[in-house]
């Protein structure tokens, strides 16, 4: 049992002085009855709570894809560039959401933005093998000695190691390269120290969920529970 209040500031509703507003103003239903207190007790896995005749359907946590598009960050907020949170519509805006591993600034594609903090961590741990693809274009070729090489472990000049890559060579300059780690920047690094520049980059998919190819840029939908449980499928 939780406070009504409470109940609709996780939701998005509100702040907690908006939400008791709300009440106070006869605008919050519970099972068909007018609600004019904040603090009401109830279980909202079961309870029919309306705002403004609207249904708030519950959601303990909630988990979204976003095609994400290049130019906005994946952060909560930033001082000079806009946040991949600011492109939520307003119904899907609440406190506690973050991106669940990130994309560059000029990256593009899944992303996966939740309030779940433990299914965040089990994603983006590397102990979990949950291998990431990339389609990247080259300004070159990627030659079979090149492509070994990201298959066997980078190494880099400054002693940082990148475990091995698949990789799937789609055109001479074009590739599909799949990771289970996320360290800063490591897709560019690693063909970076092929003499390689990625000039494009999109992440289509995480784990077993492919990116919704109907998503345009800049949007986002929930993720059905199909589709949670696909992210944490090893092959």
């Amino acid at each position: 049992m939780e406070r009504l209040d409470k109940i609709l500031v996780s939701q998005g509703v509100g702040s907690r002085r908006e939400v008791a507003k709300l009440i106070r103003g006869k605008c919050v239903t519970v099972n068909g009855e007018t609600a004019t207190k904040p603090e009401l007790k109830l279980d909202p896995e079961t309870a029919q709570i309306k705002v403004n005749g609207r249904q708030i359907n519950y959601r303990e946590h909630l988990y979204i894809m976003m095609n994400k598009p290049a130019g906005v960050v994946s952060a909560t907020e930033d001082r000079l560039d806009d946040t991949v949170l600011q492109l939520l519509p307003e119904e899907l805006r609440r406190a506690g959401l973050f991106p669940a591993g990130r994309l560059d600034k000029d990256t593009e594609g899944l992303l996966i933005i939740t309030d779940d903090g433990k299914w965040a961590h089990r994603l983006i741990s590397p102990k979990s093998h949950v291998y990431k693809r990339y389609f990247a274009t080259l300004d070159g070729e990627l030659t079979d000695e090149g492509a070994q090489r990201l298959e066997a472990g980078i190494k880099l000049r400054d002693g940082t190691e990148f475990l091995p890559a698949r990789v799937y060579k789609a055109a001479d300059d074009k590739v599909f390269i799949e990771i289970c780690e996320g360290k800063f920047h490591q897709v560019k690094r690693m063909f970076s120290a092929l003499g390689l520049t990625v000039t494009y980059l999109r992440r289509v998919k995480i784990g077993g969920l492919e990116l919704d190819e109907s998503l345009a840029l800049s949007e986002c939908r929930e993720l059905t529970e199909e589709e949670k449980s696909a992210v944490f499928v090893v092959k």
